[in-house]
């Protein structure tokens, strides 16, 4: 892996797309979208926490009672 990763040609045209779209916003659109952003990724990076710990086969067993 010698080579860094790069975004696709049309992950480049998107981010362009939503850079056009930022510069639009009003500073307080721009904050509120930043905090829904960053809980979005919190909630992304949980996922893929539970998806691997269970392919992985981590993951507690759910007790039943």
């Amino acid at each position: 892996m010698d080579r860094p990763i790069e975004l696709s040609l049309e992950q480049q045209f998107n981010l362009r797309s939503f850079e056009t779209q930022v510069e639009k916003m009003s500073r307080e659109q721009a904050q509120h979208f930043l905090v829904k952003l960053y809980e979005q990724m919190m909630l992304r990076e949980t996922m893929y926490k539970h998806f691997l710990k269970h392919e992985w086969g981590i993951e507690p067993r759910p007790q039943f009672e």
